[in-house]
């Protein structure tokens, strides 16, 4: 069995070939430009090999449904020029094999579900947030994505406001200071005047981030109540979770039970975003059953 993978993120595409033991055999990346020029060096890079089938796990948000007219289409996002993009219409129709689609944090979650099953660490439920450019969160339950109309957009959900970060506005084009209007990387440069990478944990923006990530921490906790909650992406450190573990601990105030919040509240357990290509090896194998 062969395996495609495509973590299609705003800044590049992350490709993979694997087995069916879901190990890479290959993999290129892929600078995100336009729709068109992209697709086409995806599937160029594809064509050289015989797909048994591929997953997608994409930038969005994206159209999940599959009765819809647009299924498959990268739908009304803030990455410039690829509103109503169709995605997997062009992968589908060059490499002639099933295609599995979901969203990039979908993927990174069922990524890290199937490798806690690998490493007998058997979860119910996760749920998976990354946190860079944009938020986003996917939630796998007993081995299905939360979701029914539509994927989540947890990124997106209110949160209260920081006293000491009351006159920043927030990022986001459409909701100003939701999450990731307030804690995505790029809130770094436009608080501080740099990016996050040059801001010491020591500085106290990182506290009022981590007071914005802990609360959606606990919205998680209280209404999906999973396993585990994992936090990826560029901005995620241990040591800002420490921070995340400290404030989630005051705001729930022991309100329910959780696990050893080291345990509960944590880094991937791949490194690299290889959850993404993981997850996408394994919907796609069962995307082939399926079909």
């Amino acid at each position: 069995m062969l395996l495609g993978s495509i973590e299609a993120g705003g800044t590049k595409f992350v490709c993979a070939v694997g087995d069916g033991d879901y190990r890479i055999k290959n993999q290129t990346v892929i600078p995100t430009t336009t729709p068109a020029e992209t697709l086409t060096a995806t599937i160029n890079y594809f064509k050289q090999f015989k797909l048994d089938a591929i997953g997608i796990a994409s930038f969005g948000p994206i159209e999940i449904r599959r009765h819809a007219d647009d299924y498959g289409f990268i739908t009304k996002t803030p990455k410039p020029g690829w509103s109503q993009t169709d995605f997997v219409g062009p992968i589908r129709q060059a490499l002639d094999c099933p295609v599995a689609w979901t969203t990039d944090v979908n993927g990174s979650a069922y990524g890290e579900y199937v490798m806690a099953g690998l490493t007998n660490a058997q979860l119910d439920s996760l749920v998976y947030y990354t946190i860079g450019t944009g938020v986003g969160a996917g939630a796998v339950i007993n081995g299905q994505f939360l979701g029914a109309v539509g994927h989540p957009e947890m990124g997106h959900v209110l949160v209260k406001r920081h006293p000491d970060d009351l006159a920043f506005k927030g990022i986001c084009p459409f909701h100003g200071d939701c999450l990731e209007g307030l804690v995505a990387g790029p809130t770094f440069e436009a608080r501080t005047g740099r990016p996050g990478s040059e801001v010491p944990l020591t500085d106290p923006v990182w506290d009022i981030m981590s007071y914005y990530v802990a609360q959606a921490a606990l919205q998680t906790t209280l209404t999906i109540r999973p396993d585990k909650i994992v936090f990826g992406g560029g901005v995620v450190s241990e040591g800002f979770l420490q921070k995340v573990r400290r404030d989630f601990k005051t705001l729930l105030n022991g309100y329910v039970t959780v696990p050893a919040l080291a345990d509960y509240l944590t880094v991937p357990l791949m490194a690299n975003n290889g959850s993404a290509t993981l997850g996408d090896f394994a919907l796609a194998a069962q995307e082939l059953k399926r079909a």
